[in-house]
């Protein structure tokens, strides 16, 4: 006497033509728990087993918007709530700069999450004990058989009237599938304790064993390196140096190789007498010049020169550039505040190359030439 509950009964077809025909009479017959298996994708299967569009999507479309979801919020409590920090003049929650890592964390939990869900929920694994598996249906469609089966549970089950429907369609073998004594009654193993067991032993294994690593091992030579550096943090003191200064200033006398030392410093007469603008104030000069100038000259002494730049309602106005006692200057004396500063104009020589800053100059003798044009200029 067999004790074993049936699970299905299936038969094997020889050809793709007679599995096709057998699924779709078996799907217009009203037959809903029902599978095929074969060797290979069998072009059309799905439209003659009338399966509905896959639920899959769904589950994508609810973890895509939730990985963006929660990619916006994190940047926004981030940007707004935790760290806010203006960069650059941007807003706290610069929404473009945030696009691509949101799009990342969308596909990235979209696909990850889609993947886990086709194989927990559609497939239900992990279950390695189906009741198709080590049998002779399953290692023929494994082959080179096209196998088709209906389950014992679907409501027009009838195994004498599915018999003679196989046996009708041309089936080559008919097979009973039941069962072992231990599946009966059987369930995803994604529920069994013993799994939900392994699940938890192994997330306290391996998160015990990164803690270890990450906080422990890599702190112990000779890992620990990295916090062992002979080095001095910026801006912080240290009582290695007598001034406590762990910055450190260049050596005064050291040149750069390839670079010449400006040669008059403190020496603005000196400056104004030897030094000549070696750059020709040629239209590419000009634009040059005028780029340099708007940007770091006119805050303070206007886009014309005339002392009125936007910052002086917090520093005192600088002078008119335009003025006899400036406009008599050589372009030396010129040269030589822009790179070493004066009164608190401070020193530009680390912002503005040398070439830019003649460039300059040649822009501030044309705001001159133009604010005072002859009758020649004119002409």
């Amino acid at each position: 006497m067999n004790n074993k509950m049936l699970y299905s009964l299936a038969a094997l077809f020889d050809s793709p033509d007679k599995i096709m025909k057998a699924a779709k009479t078996v799907a217009d017959k009203g037959y809903k728990k029902f599978d095929v298996n074969t060797p290979y994708p069998v072009h059309g299967m799905d439209g003659a087993m009338k399966l509905p569009p896959s639920k899959l999507g769904y589950f994508a479309l609810v973890l895509g918007l939730t990985g963006a979801t929660l990619a916006l919020l994190f940047m926004w409590w981030t940007t707004n709530v935790d760290y806010p920090n203006v960069i650059g003049g941007k807003p706290l929650f610069a929404l473009p700069a945030f696009i691509p890592i949101t799009f990342e964390v969308t596909v990235l939990l979209a696909s990850v999450g889609t993947v886990a869900s086709m194989i927990i929920f559609f497939f239900k694994f992990p279950n390695n004990s189906h009741p198709v598996h080590d049998t002779e249906y399953m290692k023929k469609v494994s082959s080179d058989r096209y196998g088709l089966l209906i389950e014992a549970d679907d409501e027009k089950f009838n195994e004498a009237e599915i018999r003679a429907l196989y046996q009708e369609l041309g089936a080559e073998s008919i097979e009973e599938i039941y069962f072992d004594e231990e599946e009966t009654g059987w369930k995803p193993a994604v529920f069994d304790k013993k799994f939900i067991g392994f699940l938890v032993l192994l997330a306290i294994t391996v998160s015990t064993i990164a803690y270890f690593i990450m906080n422990k091992a890599l702190f112990e030579a000779p890992f620990d390196w990295m916090m062992t550096q002979h080095k001095f943090s910026a801006q912080k003191p240290t009582d290695f140096f007598e001034d406590g200064f762990s910055m450190r200033e260049p050596v005064k006398g050291t040149v750069a190789k390839g670079f010449m030392p400006y040669l008059y410093t403190g020496q603005p007469d000196s400056a104004e007498k030897y030094l000549v603008n070696p750059s020709f104030p040629d239209d590419a000069n000009l634009e040059l010049g005028k780029e340099r100038y708007d940007i770091y000259c006119s805050p303070c002494h206007g886009l014309y020169g005339d002392g009125d730049g936007r910052l002086n309602n917090q520093f005192p106005n600088p002078p008119s550039l335009h003025t006899d006692k400036v406009r008599n200057w050589k372009d030396g004396r010129i040269f030589h505040i822009m790179t070493e500063g004066q009164n608190i104009m401070p020193s530009y020589a680390k912002q503005i190359t040398r070439e830019q800053r003649w460039a300059i100059i040649n822009y501030v003798r044309a705001l001159q030439r133009a604010k005072h044009a002859n009758e020649e200029d004119v002409k």
